[in-house]
């Protein structure tokens, strides 16, 4: 029998309780159900089970305090963040960052707005790389 490979990514859902965690800081499982959206309608023992999964996978660590475990994420949500893009950089635009902003940007959905901010992100990366 195969051994299961260890992802360094999140599912789906891992990511809903991650990202709640981060939100958070640290939270028992209730803590984390409390925030989910209400029509997500997940047993205790399921948010249980995904937590302990994750923990598993080295994305959270627990401590029990009195009978309740308490999760805290052991990353950053920017260093995820930085991580998974370059992931897809590398899997769907070929290693290409510049495609990648490329294909966000040629989007007709983007606002004008969204544009503007984006280009002074860029401007104000520039000017630090030149000091």
């Amino acid at each position: 029998m195969r051994q299961k490979k260890k992802s360094e990514f999140l599912t789906e859902v891992e990511l809903e309780f991650m990202t709640e965690l981060w939100a958070l800081g640290e939270g028992s499982v209730r803590d984390v159900l409390a925030q989910l959206a209400p029509d997500r309608n997940l047993a205790y023992t399921s948010a249980a089970t995904i937590l302990r999964i994750m923990e598993q996978k080295n994305f959270v660590v627990s401590e029990k305090r009195g009978k309740v475990f308490v999760y805290r994420p052991l990353l950053a949500k920017d260093a995820y963040q930085s991580k998974t893009l370059r992931d897809l950089s590398d899997k769907l635009f070929d290693g290409t960052p510049a495609s990648m902003v490329a294909r966000l940007v040629d989007d007709q959905g983007m606002s004008e707005e969204a544009l503007t901010e984006i280009r002074a992100l860029l401007d104000r990366r520039l000017k630090d790389n030149d000091n």
